[in-house]
């Protein structure tokens, strides 16, 4: 006789259709000097100095990119091996922008004159440090982050390559990386700001505003993901920063345990104006125990559009938050 595999059903719930001013208010423990001092501590964190440069697919093969980070341009590209080559983007000659030129055999050719630099420098050129860890590329500026540099950025726990799909988005603002870090920090807002996508969601446990360790430094949230007007799927997360300017979101009970969502803020520098201007790149990692999942990843070109664009439309809500406190603070 044929066995057939069990299928654990999804846990959906259906959600009750109260009206958005219906729901329990939280400003009472939405308290402002517990965020404030959860922010000072994570924005304490170090990073050696590494920031987030790209999403790894958008670095092609000897197709060269341009970003500005603290003030500081940068290009980088991939040799056909898929080793990361980053470096001032200024071409040292006449300062020409070396991302408007081309790579070939790993050797990109300044497009003004024909300077070369590779992966082991050029004339008046030294690369930077660089590191790929699957899903993001960084780069280590130490001139920019004045801390003691470390040999590779500080990662959290992620699902394993075999079994993730990995959606990277990003969304501009007016302000800096701690009005990010303070935005994400603040777990009461999630149900009340985006209520298309949270609902029932409550803080169960938050850090004290004083003698914080590592292990209770930390956010746990109930919510129910919604997945249409009247239903959800219920999930426990909890939020914490492994540097100052990242936080984690892990889901640590429910569906999709050990997915996470990784917000990064990268400042570029003062724009035209004179205000700062913050990138927030957020990288969904997703998975699950289901076996299907399996097949889903296969699927995986198909599922990150929805990802990307779901994550997106969170951030261009809270990018409004964190502009907001950025012009209050000024």
């Amino acid at each position: 006789m044929r066995r057939t595999a069990h299928r654990r059903p999804l846990a959906l719930q259906r959600i009750d259709p109260r009206k958005w001013a219906e729901q329990r208010p939280t400003y009472r423990q939405a308290d402002p000097a517990l965020i404030a001092a959860a922010t000072e501590r994570a924005t304490a964190r170090p990073a050696g100095n590494w920031f987030v440069l790209a999403a790894g697919a958008e670095l092609r093969i000897e197709r060269p990119v341009s970003r500005t980070i603290a003030g500081t341009e940068i290009v980088a590209w991939r040799d056909r091996d898929g080793t990361v080559t980053a470096g001032p983007g200024a071409c040292p000659h006449l300062g020409a922008p070396l991302a408007d030129g081309y790579v070939e055999d790993g050797r990109l050719r300044c497009r003004w004159h024909g300077l070369p630099v590779t992966r082991d420098g050029g004339p008046g050129w030294c690369p930077l440090p660089s590191f790929d860890d699957g899903v993001l590329v960084w780069v280590r500026l130490d001139r920019a982050g004045a801390e003691d540099p470390l040999p590779e950025p500080v990662l959290p726990l992620r699902p394993g390559p075999q079994r993730r799909i990995a959606a990277v988005s990003s969304v501009t603002g007016v302000c800096e990386p701690v009005d990010i870090v303070a935005n994400r920090l603040d777990p009461w807002h999630g149900a009340w700001f985006h209520p298309y996508s949270f609902a029932r969601l409550t803080v169960v446990e938050a850090p004290p505003v004083t003698g914080a360790t590592e292990e209770t430094d930390r956010f746990v949230v109930d919510t129910t993901f919604r997945i249409g007007p009247r239903l959800g799927v219920p999930v426990r997360a909890e939020f914490f920063c492994p540097d100052r300017r990242t936080v984690v979101m892990r889901i640590t009970d429910g569906e999709g345990q050990g997915s996470v969502v990784e917000t990064h803020a990268v400042p570029h520098g003062p724009g035209p104006d004179g205000r700062a201007r913050t990138t927030v790149t957020e990288a969904v990692i997703a998975t699950s125990d289901r076996p299907g999942f399996g097949r889903a990843t296969r699927c995986a070109a198909l599922l990150r559009p929805a990802m990307r664009a779901g994550a997106a439309r969170l951030w261009r809500d809270d990018i409004a938050f964190a502009e907001r406190r950025y012009a209050v603070r000024r």
